[in-house]
């Protein structure tokens, strides 16, 4: 048995809590929300951001990180990766050296950057880090469907730890090396995801959809190269098949916000009238960013944040996208 400290009480990090609970573990659950935790504690249920699911009477909740950090062997981050930085920041007074960092945060920091690994080697050095990513819907794992997901470590030993915690018979979770481009494939198919609830919102068919997800995986990939990623990642759980859940699946907390888009409602209202977060707008804006640093083009994230800050028509980003100069497809 392992005590493990989950920072993060949305969906995700409820589901992961509630996982390693029923796998026998010490889990302790930190939430921003009070509603939550006393949800959790007096019915077992988070009813804020994972409602009707049954959670696992041993889960504990807790408003303060303090004692839910106390003698963390492991510590899971789930919080919203413009948090993180501030939720990371919680360890540095109550975390066990020893103890192992898995980031289950699908993002970029806005303001620097920076991928959640970079963002924990600034703030917590001495940890060791595991990125957890892939294709997995919350509510889908809490339904004990089949699901698989990458550990992505520079420390095979961290990697092999965190098999060993999370796996089950639905839960397969494959190791990866390659950290920074398992966190560039689960930040930027959200911004994806975006573009392919504009579609859906239109009442687009499956050409579009086709074109879209592949010409977004050859800008995730071009992304993670010019970074120092391996190409191989992007054909992997933490590319290609996140993609493909993220662009599709009616889960999608990105894809709905594309729909919106599409269907005439602002950002403002739309995140005025949603508690959860859409990673991909704040990412939509830092992969701008981050191109333009490394000096190559992504035309479709431009495009989406054109959609989401600049006020761009939807039907003229998907035109202006069309109407671009013919190039070949193994262009990078």
């Amino acid at each position: 048995m392992t005590s493990v400290a989950v920072l993060g009480a949305g969906s995700w990090g409820t589901t992961l809590a509630d996982l390693l609970a029923r796998k026998g573990h010490d889990v302790r659950l930190w939430a921003y929300e009070k509603e939550v935790v006393d949800s959790i504690n007096r019915e077992h249920e988070n009813r804020l951001f994972l409602a009707g699911c049954p959670l696992a009477p041993e889960l504990r909740a807790f408003d303060s990180a303090t004692p839910a950090l106390r003698g963390a062997r492991m510590v899971v981050c789930a919080a919203p990766s413009h948090a993180a930085r501030a939720v990371l920041a919680l360890l540095c007074a109550h975390a066990d050296s020893a103890a192992l960092l898995v980031s289950a945060t699908k993002g970029v920091e806005t303001g620097t950057l920076a991928f959640m690994s970079q963002v924990a080697a600034e703030v917590l050095p001495a940890l060791r880090f595991v990125a957890l990513s892939g294709p997995s819907f919350a509510l889908e794992v809490f339904q004990r469907q089949p699901t698989a997901i990458v550990a992505a470590s520079a420390d095979l030993a961290a990697s092999r730890e965190t098999q060993e915690a999370f796996a089950t018979g639905y839960l397969r979770i494959y190791s990866n090396a390659d950290v920074l481009g398992t966190e560039i494939g689960g930040a930027l198919k959200n911004v994806i995801a975006i573009a392919a609830g504009v579609l859906e919102g239109l009442g687009l068919g499956n050409n579009p959809r086709a074109a879209l997800i592949t010409r977004g995986l050859a800008e995730m990939t071009r992304l993670g190269l010019a970074l120092g990623a391996d190409a191989q990642t992007f054909a992997g759980l933490a590319g290609m098949g996140d993609l493909i859940l993220t662009t599709c699946g009616a889960l999608s907390r990105n894809r709905a916000l594309g729909i919106a888009l599409a269907q005439g409602q602002s950002l403002a209202a739309y995140t005025e009238s949603h508690r959860t977060v859409a990673e991909g707008v704040n990412t939509a804006r830092a992969a701008v960013a981050l191109a333009t640093r490394a000096g190559i083009e992504l035309p479709i994230a431009a495009k989406v944040n054109q959609l989401l800050f600049e006020g761009l028509p939807p039907r003229q980003a998907i035109a202006e996208l069309m109407e671009r100069t013919p190039k070949p497809e193994q262009w990078t």
